[in-house]
This record gives C-alpha cells, sequence and structure tokens, in this order.
C-alpha cells in the first residue's frame, strides 16, 4: 500500500503574513504572534535551547523595534533570520513558490504517511519528529524556480529524508 505525503507550510503563510505587515509598517496583534508560536512545525521542532518564548520574545522584538536579547545562539539565529526576511520580500515571496506547487506524489509510494512541514527555524536544516519531517523555512534557496536545501534539490532532500522517517 501507497503511503501519502502532506505537505503543510501554514507558519511560512503566517509568517509571510508578519514580515509583509511589519514592512508596511501595519499592526500585528501580539496574540498573533503566540498563534504562530504553537505552529506545527514550530511547536515539533521546540527543544531545550529554542521554544515557543524564544519564538514569542523576537517576533515581539521586531514587531515592537525592541533590542532583542537572545537567550542561546539558536534565538539569535532565528530573529536574525527573520529581519533577513523583511529586507527583501521579493526574495522571500520566491522561496515561497516552490514549496507552494511541490508536488511529492510520486514520493509516496517510497514511503509511509508523512507530513512534511516548513517552518521558520534556527540552524538545523530539518527536524525529523516521528512521521513528520520539518524543514527549516529559511534554508530555502530559490534558483531558476526550483528551490533548493543547500546543495540538493528540494524533492531530492526530502527523499533522503524518506528513510530517516521510516524509522524512528
Amino acid at each position: 500500500m501507497a503511503g501519502r505525503i502532506d505537505i503543510n507550510y501554514e507558519s511560512v503563510e503566517a509568517m509571510l503574513y508578519y514580515w509583509h505587515a511589519l514592512k508596511d509598517k501595519e499592526k500585528v496583534p501580539e496574540k498573533f504572534i503566540y498563534d504562530i508560536a504553537e505552529m506545527a512545525g514550530l511547536r515539533d521542532a521546540y527543544e531545550q535551547e529554542f521554544d515557543g518564548e524564544s519564538v514569542r520574545r523576537a517576533l515581539s522584538a521586531i514587531k515592537n523595534h525592541e533590542v532583542f536579547t537572545s537567550r542561546t545562539k539558536k534565538e539569535a539565529r532565528f530573529w536574525n533570520n527573520n529581519l533577513w526576511m523583511m529586507e527583501d520580500l521579493s526574495y522571500t515571496d520566491a522561496m515561497v513558490q516552490p514549496i507552494k506547487t511541490l508536488n511529492l506524489d510520486d514520493l509516496a509510494a517510497e514511503g509511509p504517511e508523512l507530513e512534511v512541514i516548513f517552518a521558520p527555524l534556527h540552524f538545523d536544516d530539518y527536524v525529523i519528529k516521528g512521521n513528520k519531517l520539518i524543514i527549516n523555512f529559511f534554508k530555502i534557496k530559490p534558483q531558476n524556480g526550483a528551490a533548493f536545501v543547500n546543495e540538493h534539490e528540494l524533492k531530492d532532500f526530502i527523499r533522503g529524508k524518506l528513510s530517516f522517517t521510516q524509522s524512528s
């Protein structure tokens, strides 16, 4: 029986709104930031050095134009990556396009049921949690309509991680 692969980029969509709204000097409610911190992908990637409070503090500091004092290097990287996204929103949008059109139906036959989640993280290229492969959105590099993570085309990158999700 063939598996099924679902793609979730809900947190990326929320972050797109956040980045564009702040760039356009619109108000972003604090509740929205709390909601982002609880989204799948982010929540599933939390650990001792990076958690919901890390996300909330970094995004609130950006929103309020406050100095951000990180507690860990992962928090600092997350904060810095978010500022980077807002520098050139056309590049950010180019990062999103390949994941919105990503079709993994041909990979579903190679593995079990899997959820591929794109989320803004910190240093890690990806996190595997059960049947979830969480890919760090900040690691997506658009090139000629395709997307890469490091030197691997995105679909090949995901294919390479399928065996890890099957064994976890």
